[in-house]
């Protein structure tokens, strides 16, 4: 049999508020999500006795291949919650950076969700079955519409109205632990954020633009407080030309810069890559809304 292959995007967000705690230990919040059209990594499945998971790909190393890895939780969450005793064999291309911010495990978790149904032939995991594996999971399993997505990450309506963008994603190769940019948030800033200006629906790059600028990463300036590389990749983006805004993204520690054509974003990477030939650099688009 063919293998079912399904296309796991990078999700990337333009803004994140934290606007609560909660007893549990998560945090509310509002944040603007969206998916790369064509960057991201790749979920095939196929038939097999048992359950097992391969990985590969540019940027394999120090991804877990066993029960470590959310692919293997989605793939036994699925099967018991659909009554389903088949296995599959689940392969994993990696290129994306591993714990950098952009929901990488998240998105191939519900990659592998949606390519596991098929193959099994039952309906995919939906946002709140899928939210015990992680507050990432509904917004992934929704891409690659754009998404407001707010609670601890089950609230999610379209994000619409949004123009085509460019995007210029830089990670530096550093590791920031969620947990600890989160407990740096409690510590050194325990107020509560209040939502931000609502997402206008002009769907021109302008409009939008001067929206973002109104808007933050609230884990921002926690990552800052963990690592000196977000400030340095924020520097190095906002003295890129054509750069229009930038900010981390997620937990980070990847960052985004926004372009306003395909053109803008290319010439900014290959100058970026330039001066800073260890960062992974890349560029994306988000389909309009």
């Amino acid at each position: 049999m063919t293998p079912i292959e399904v296309f796991a995007p990078a999700k990337i967000n333009l803004t994140l508020a934290v606007t609560g705690g909660r007893p549990d230990g998560y945090h509310e919040l509002e944040s603007l999500v969206v998916f790369a059209r064509e960057l991201g990594d790749r979920v095939a499945v196929r038939p097999a006795r048992e359950l097992s998971l391969s990985v590969s790909g540019p940027l394999a190393a120090g991804v877990p291949a066993g029960e470590g890895n959310l692919v293997m939780r989605a793939a036994r969450l699925l099967a018991e919650a659909r009554g389903v005793t088949a296995g599959a064999a689940i392969a994993l291309e990696k290129c994306l950076p591993h714990g950098g911010g952009l929901g990488g495990g998240s998105s191939d978790a519900a990659a592998a969700i949606r390519a596991l149904a098929a193959l099994w032939g039952v309906a995919p995991l939906d946002g709140a079955e899928a939210l015990a594996l992680g507050a990432d999971l509904p917004v992934c399993l929704a891409a690659p519409a754009p998404q407001m997505m707010r609670g601890i990450g089950e609230i999610l309506s379209p994000a619409k109205g949004l123009p085509e963008l460019h995007l210029v994603l830089v990670n530096p190769g550093v590791h920031l632990d969620t947990g600890a940019v989160f407990r740096t948030l409690a510590r050194l800033y325990p107020e509560e954020a209040s939502p931000g200006e609502a997402l206008p629906e002009a769907g021109d790059f302008e409009t939008f633009h001067v929206w973002l600028l109104g808007q933050y990463n609230a884990l921002t300036k926690c990552a800052a407080e963990l690592d000196d590389c977000v400030p340095e990749v924020l520097a190095e983006l906002r003295a890129l030309t054509d750069c229009r805004d930038a900010d981390m993204s997620g937990s980070g520690s990847t960052c985004w810069g926004l372009f306003e054509s395909a053109d803008a974003a290319a010439r900014g990477a290959e100058i970026l890559a330039a001066r800073r030939p260890g960062w992974w650099v890349r560029t994306c688009a988000v389909a309009a809304s």
